[in-house]
């Protein structure tokens, strides 16, 4: 199956043509509870996609489902619950419940609750994750080197340790948060032509995680390409499947671009 494609068709049908084993990654977010016009979007097949997932991922790949729910008089969808306990159901591993936080921006759930500012990232591995490069970004309150003692043991004898460091920097917590909206999400404009894109640096984080230069990077809804575009400045292959034409032509003058600035400056420093 031809790498670094963007295929116009139904997630199904790409999946059909990959053999077993095929993806090391996932990351993507699925259109949900009809919160937005996705322009013939459905996922009502949900269960058929997620078993396709499984028999395509590698054993120790991950997919990374961002996802949330509707709020309908009052009563939350639970959707993004019920598709969790799904993915279990059918061999998925849930190796972590992350969270995804955003400012709140327009009129989100309702005026009786408590805003609204995240959507859940449930990282589903098959078997064990394969790759695990965990960001360490969140500063540390104390550092410190390392250094040596001993521990007296019950015969008298003393047993030499060596106690580890703290460096200036520990691995982050599982809520991410990133400002969204014009001038955040993407680093163009072009990718707003979407209803409902998710930030370019969520992306990157979640495929520095859990693949390595080389590895595929699959998105079954890849909507304005946010997906491709990191996993191809971050050295990975990817295929995504987009339903709409419309999206598909944003996806690859998205990626047009950024080859064609990648170029321009690599001139420049020639």
């Amino acid at each position: 199956m031809k790498l670094n494609d963007i295929r116009n068709e139904n997630c199904l049908d790409t999946m059909k043509l990959m053999d077993a084993a095929f993806v090391d990654l996932v990351v993507t977010s699925p259109p949900y509870d009809k919160m937005r016009e996705y322009e013939g979007y459905s996922l009502e097949r949900f269960e058929q996609i997620a078993v396709d997932l499984y028999r395509v991922m590698k054993n120790g790949g991950v997919v990374v489902w961002v996802i949330g729910d509707q709020t309908i008089k009052g009563n939350e969808t639970g959707t993004s619950f019920r598709q969790a306990l799904y993915f279990k159901e059918i061999g998925f591993n849930l190796f972590d419940t992350m969270i995804y936080l955003k400012p709140p921006r327009g009129a989100v759930g309702n005026n009786k609750t408590y805003w609204q500012s995240f959507e859940y990232m449930f990282v589903f591995s098959k078997g064990q994750p394969k790759t695990i490069n965990l960001i360490k970004d969140r500063k540390n309150k104390e550092a410190r080197k390392g250094d040596t003692g001993t521990k007296r043991l019950p015969d008298g004898s003393l047993l030499k340790l060596k106690r580890e460091g703290y460096g200036n920097y520990g691995r982050r917590t599982n809520v991410w948060e990133y400002m969204i909206g014009n001038g955040h999400s993407a680093s163009d404009k072009i990718a707003h032509k979407h209803p409902a894109i998710f930030p370019e640096q969520l992306a990157q984080d979640h495929i520095l995680s859990w693949s390595k230069p080389g590895d595929l990077v699959y998105d079954p809804f890849l909507g304005s390409g946010t997906v491709a575009l990191m996993a191809e400045l971050n050295e990975r292959n990817y295929i995504g499947s987009e339903i709409n034409a419309n999206y598909c032509k944003i996806a690859k003058e998205r990626l047009q671009r950024s080859r064609e600035s990648t170029r321009q400056l690599q001139l420049l420093e020639a």
